[in-house]
């Protein structure tokens, strides 16, 4: 147990019927049943099923006991008395209790009998047969996984009380037999004729006692007349033979169905007198054999090598008959005099009446155990009966919230659970390989830095500079530079060659790459715009600077200082 939990029994808190723990570790006010079952054998008929007390095999909580079914195919009974009856009348009927199936179960089941208040009420002789008011828990046979909540109603005219079964729950049930788990059962019933059924605190199962349960509790109004006969003229045939249908005369019954194939020949290589099986060559005799005892020793018979297109007397094969009639008979048609289905008249239910408050049942002072398992070692803890949910709350806190606690922290971890699922499946090592490498590549596919995007990303930056619009005093102040420039060629060529100088140092700097065809256009641009400017005119100038509107002018100088930036 870790340190930080610290289990205290648990104390009801709030009225109740019954409450047990079993941590004293013994069994006071429990009555073992000296009854025998009826109708089976006697070396069976006894319940002779051991119980015991003990902390559970697994997640032990020191102190923390419970009871134990300990024998196999055995019947087993065991019962207390309440501290009072429950009498049902305007309280919630509240029943809890833990189970763990610490070994699963094959077939057995851990339902409680709440035993009804009757005179005859002997715990010392209870037994399958003895009278019980509310059966509720689990039950499990083959891979039929039930939780039952049966009650019994009474007839309020002929007295008989009559088993009613809630509606089976909607959910898978198997885990809570085979996962070893210590399991909370919760049975509340409303006096609203109302009840709901829970597992580990969370509803499975709820319903109306009116609505929901099998057989309902009214009977039907009207019920078959059991004095009534069918009569002997009642024609209950849908359809007759068609008396009015001739054979046709080509019909031929005599033909076969089957006939022989006249098409077929015998297979090439096929052994008449080779027989299909021989005796093993290398069989030997055991060295037990008693041939006295045992008879003549013969070896086994296999297959003949020999045999490999085929063996013994050969026969051609049986073909479908193409003119296989069969038996004829005539067609079927609507039967005229047809009545339909018959079915005995109605008649008022003598026994009928309507209950709807069947809440009301028979009062209770016993809690009991009657099972019969083929697995032992089924774990009871903490039962308790009272009115009041919150009040079982409190009680399921203190027990079996420890109890998952300790569960959930001896739990394996993940990886160990991973780790110990590929001891008997190998090739889940591969899936697990192929899950942790296929986010990585995905995140390195699309994380991974483009330089080429990026230098695509730039140009299309740059680009974005040819359409700034530009002032009339930028353009003049374009002008007088390119005056300039025409006064100073040297200078100029100096320029271009700082220039120059400036772009292989930045492609030294970053990674080589090659000139783009649109890189390209625009030095050439450059070279011939200098040309034209050591040979032009200033008049031919002062025509450039009046024809901007027609944007040719301006790009060549935007781009001019694009390559400088560069």
């Amino acid at each position: 147990m870790r340190p930080w939990i610290k289990y205290k029994t648990p104390q009801p808190v709030g009225e109740v019927y019954f409450t047990e723990t079993f941590d004293s570790g013994r069994l006071a006010g429990w009555v073992l049943s000296k009854a025998k079952k009826d109708d089976i054998d006697a070396e069976i008929s006894i319940y002779d099923g051991r119980w015991e007390i003990e902390e559970l095999k697994e997640n032990r909580i020191p102190g923390d006991r419970g009871l134990v079914l300990k024998s196999r195919a055995k019947h087993h009974a065991i019962s207390a008395v309440l501290a009072k009856p429950f009498i049902f009348a305007d309280k919630p009927l509240v029943v809890q209790y833990e189970v763990n199936f610490q070994d699963g179960i094959d077939c057995g089941g851990a339902y409680i009998k709440l035993l009804a208040d009757t005179d005859g009420l002997n715990l010392e002789n209870f037994y399958d047969k003895t009278s019980y008011t509310i059966m509720f828990g689990p039950d499990k046979c083959g891979e039929d996984y039930k939780l039952h909540f049966i009650f019994r109603h009474k007839h309020p005219k002929t007295g008989v009380f009559e088993e009613k079964h809630a509606k089976p729950p909607d959910v898978d049930l198997k885990r809570f037999f085979t996962d070893r788990k210590t399991h909370l059962y919760t049975l509340v019933m409303n006096p609203d004729d109302t009840f709901e059924v829970l597992i580990d605190q969370i509803v499975v199962n709820k319903g109306s006692l009116l609505e929901d349960v099998v057989p309902p509790i009214n009977p039907p109004k009207e019920i078959e007349d059991p004095t009534d006969e069918k009569p002997d003229d009642w024609d209950e045939r849908a359809k007759i033979p068609d008396a009015s249908a001739v054979k046709p005369e080509d019909w031929d019954e005599s033909e076969p169905p089957q006939i022989v194939d006249s098409s077929a020949v015998k297979p090439d290589g096929w052994l008449d007198n080779e027989p299909e099986f021989i005796p093993d060559p290398n069989a030997e005799k055991p060295f037990d054999w008693n041939e006295d005892m045992d008879g003549e020793w013969e070896a086994p018979h296999i297959s003949n090598p020999a045999c490999r297109i085929g063996c013994g007397e050969w026969s051609p094969p049986m073909i479908d008959n193409p003119k296989y009639k069969g038996i004829w008979r005539p067609p079927m048609i609507d039967n005229p005099n047809y009545q339909g289905i018959w079915s005995p008249r109605k008649i008022p239910n003598p026994d009928y009446f309507e209950d709807n408050h069947p809440f009301l049942l028979t009062s209770f002072r016993a809690l009991g155990l009657e099972l019969w398992s083929m697995t032992s070692d089924i774990y009871f803890d903490n039962f308790i009966i009272c009115s009041e949910k919150e009040v079982a709350d409190r009680w399921a806190a203190d027990g079996w919230g420890v109890k998952i606690l300790i569960e959930n922290a001896n739990e394996p971890s993940i990886f160990k659970q991973l780790m110990s699922a590929t001891e008997q499946r190998p090739w889940l090592w591969f899936i697990y390989l192929l899950t942790a490498a296929l986010p990585i590549a995905l995140i390195g596919s699309f994380c991974w830095p483009r330089k080429v995007k990026k230098k695509y990303e730039d140009v299309a930056f740059e680009k974005l500079d040819i359409c700034k619009p530009q002032t009339k005093g930028a353009l003049e102040q374009e002008v007088k530079e390119e005056k300039a420039a025409l006064e100073k060629p040297v200078d100029l060529e100096e320029e271009k060659k700082q220039s120059d100088g400036e772009i292989v140092e930045k492609e030294e700097e970053g990674e080589p790459e090659e000139k783009s065809e649109e890189e390209i256009e625009i030095i050439e641009g450059q070279e011939e715009g200098n040309k034209s400017n050591k040979s032009g005119s200033e008049d031919e100038m002062k025509e450039a600077d009046e024809s901007t509107g027609s944007g040719d002018g301006p790009i060549k100088s935007v781009r001019k200082r694009r390559v400088r930036k560069e």
